[in-house]
């Protein structure tokens, strides 16, 4: 079962939105395609008009029992809901019709018409699974209050499925097996030692974990489930090394892990359960984001974060050589799945100018068809920019990666306002690829760097680590550096650069405009932490095996709350003077609406244009359609009123 988990425990900072950055398969030009005249210009609903599609299952359990269609999840309706695609070509059939809470398409049971889907309570992340019968009933088979529960994967027989639950304990995710024909839970595996369950071999006998040590530094375990044993520790190692699981081979004889024990960038391993021998699979310049085989095994499929992209690999092990694939666009390809005999391939294939589209292909033809088209008709795609890499010096020596977009038109007798992007995390990464709110404001004349600072994924583990403990320090002078950057480049309006983000990218907004009050112009603030003695103190139960990480990561509240205090901007929210947009959900578990009600509030007091937008339906990211399109433009007319006009 395929579970692939490495990253920071600071990841689950990261906003969960509907935006789309999948891996990569073949190169896009550098520069968009010429237009003769002036590019159209969309508005917010047109963009998101745009559909989203994400595919099913780990494998075969993406196609239906008849082998006749691909389980998607799509947000046609303006919320998300279960689909089955046919491979033949047609419109998407609905197996789940939801107009309030996104529901997605989990899993194909193998020999049935029925589906796993699964939705949280409008954005409170407590999921739970659902079994749809071919009538198109659902039955909840995780009930109960305040728990979370996740598919894990099926075994070979498909008889029986598992799951994770935090039923028994909210800060511990026990596993499950169900008995497919009467939807039976087993507890199998009884978590009691804060692992973190990785993935179930496919013979159903072992199970994967992986335990947190530091933010730096983690162990991998494996357990019999048919005898009991305790977990037995495989990862035997000193110093700061990361472990994690990407999966189990076919036969269940091996499991595949991903380390960075063996350099700057992680690789992808196997361990034999019977004898204890590691073996390399996979590794790279960058690192390797998973590593996995079809179901008999002929298949390899790995991938590289190759610079904001991802280098995907289909290696048929029985010729050595990599599957080559026609008919496929320039962009990035992700969500592989195989059909049970291998016979037929489905993927999806994004670029910074085309979101997701679904794709399958003939195995041994190699020819591909596309049975959706996702970005909205009334957009050319010739309008749209394509992104560019590039590097800025940061403090120290240090070069800070990120993606690039210029909008057409743009030069130094015309320069544009200019925006700084940061992401989530704070151990997330800026990537290329589709994203509906990126290329609106580029669209309407807005430069967008989305920034890679210090502690950004994807540039190796000692990157990754350079703010560890120095939150809202050189990691946030990165971000200023880059409103610099900008400023210096003279096809953009120097007076004219904002700061925008999300999650911990709403921080590093807020504290910006705290800590460096005349950086920018204007900043856009998106659920994003103001007190960190707060957060900290209260972080979601279901996050309990990731404590250790993330307070190695961010401090421990019981030891550092004088730094905390120290690098929120709420308690420095006197220094603020420049206008602010603050956006928020107000069921997000993550990040308390009070943070965003107490900085609005506090800024409020400082006679600074302050707008805020609290969505009641969601949580940390928006999933409804026109809740999305209600913040877009919420974005544009703040930039336009205090960013554009700001010389005015």
């Amino acid at each position: 079962m395929r579970v692939v988990t490495l990253v920071s425990a600071l990841a689950l900072l990261a906003p969960v939105m509907a935006t789309a950055a999948s891996p990569a398969f073949a190169e896009a030009p550098a520069t968009a395609p010429a237009t003769a005249t002036a590019p159209g210009i969309y508005t917010a609903a047109q963009f998101f008009q745009t559909r989203n599609y994400r595919v099913g299952g780990f494998g075969a359990d993406a196609f239906t029992h008849d082998g006749k269609s691909l389980l998607i999840s799509s947000d046609a309706t303006g919320t998300f809901n279960a689909y089955a695609l046919p491979l033949a070509g047609g419109a998407p059939v609905a197996l789940t019709t939801s107009t309030t809470v996104a529901t997605n398409a989990v899993s194909a049971f193998p020999n049935d018409d029925r589906i796993l889907v699964t939705h949280d309570g409008g954005g409170d992340e407590l999921n739970h699974l659902y079994v749809r019968a071919a009538d198109g009933t659902l039955t909840d088979i995780t009930p109960g209050e305040k728990l979370k529960a996740d598919f894990l994967g099926w075994n070979t027989d498909g008889q029986t499925f598992y799951v994770t639950s935090n039923s028994r304990d909210p800060e511990a995710f026990d596993l499950y097996a169900y008995d497919a024909a009467t939807l039976t839970p087993t507890r199998v595996f009884e978590n009691t030692g804060g692992y973190v369950i990785g993935g179930v071999s496919y013979d159903g006998r072992t199970v994967a974990l992986t335990k947190s040590l530091t933010s730096a530094n983690s162990d991998l375990y494996v357990a019999d489930l048919s005898t009991g044993g305790a977990p037995k520790l495989i990862s035997e190692h000193t110093g700061n090394i990361a472990f994690a699981v990407s999966d189990f081979t076919p036969d269940s004889k091996a499991l595949i892990f991903l380390t960075d024990e063996h350099g700057e960038f992680t690789q992808a391993w196997t361990y034999d359960l019977a004898t204890g021998a590691k073996a390399k699979l996979a590794d790279g310049n960058w690192d390797v984001s998973f590593a996995f085989f079809s179901p008999s095994g002929r298949y390899r499929v790995s991938a590289l974060n190759a610079d904001g992209s991802t280098a995907l690999t289909i290696l048929d092990t029985t010729t050595g050589r990599p599957v080559a694939l026609s008919g496929v666009p320039a962009g990035d390809l992700g969500a592989v799945r195989f059909n049970a005999d291998e016979s037929t391939l489905a993927f999806t294939v994004n670029s910074d100018t085309s979101p997701s589209d679904v794709f399958v292909a003939d195995l041994a033809t190699g020819q591909a068809r596309r049975l959706t088209t996702a970005l909205n008709p009334e957009i050319k795609e010739a309008d749209l920019v394509q992104a560019t890499v590039v590097r800025y010096a940061g403090e120290g020596g240090v070069m800070v990666p990120g993606i690039l977009y210029k909008p057409a038109g743009a030069s130094a007798d015309h320069p544009a306002p200019a925006i700084v992007l940061v992401h989530g995390g704070p151990g997330g990464q800026s990537r290329r690829g589709y994203s509906a709110m990126i290329q609106h404001l580029v669209n309407h004349g807005y430069a967008i760097l989305a920034a890679n600072n210090r502690g950004s994924s994807g540039y190796g583990k000692t990157f990754f680590h350079l703010d560890d403990k120095h939150h809202g320090e050189a990691d946030l002078r990165d971000i200023v550096a880059g409103g610099q950057w900008l400023r210096e480049q003279d096809w953009v309006a120097d007076d004219q650069v904002a700061v925008m983000g999300g999650s911990y990218g709403g921080y590093m907004t807020a504290a910006a405009l705290a800590f460096h009050p005349d950086a920018f112009t204007a900043g856009v603030d998106i659920f994003g932490v103001t007190n960190w003695e707060r957060t900290l103190q209260s972080i979601p139960a279901w996050w309990g095996a990731e404590r250790i990480a993330l307070y190695d990561e961010m401090g421990d509240p019981a030891t550092d709350a004088a730094r905390h205090h120290a690098i929120s901007p709420l308690f420095h929210a006197d220094q603020i003077t420049k206008p602010l947009l603050v956006v928020q959900g107000e069921n997000d578990p993550r990040v308390l609406k009070v943070e965003s009600d107490e900085l609005v509030a506090a800024v409020r007091a400082n006679n600074v244009p302050v707008e805020y937008v609290v969505f009641p339906d969601e949580g940390h990211g928006f999933q409804g359609r026109e809740n999305r399109i209600t913040a877009q433009e919420a974005y544009l007319k703040f930039l336009d009123q205090y960013v554009r006009k700001a010389i005015e």
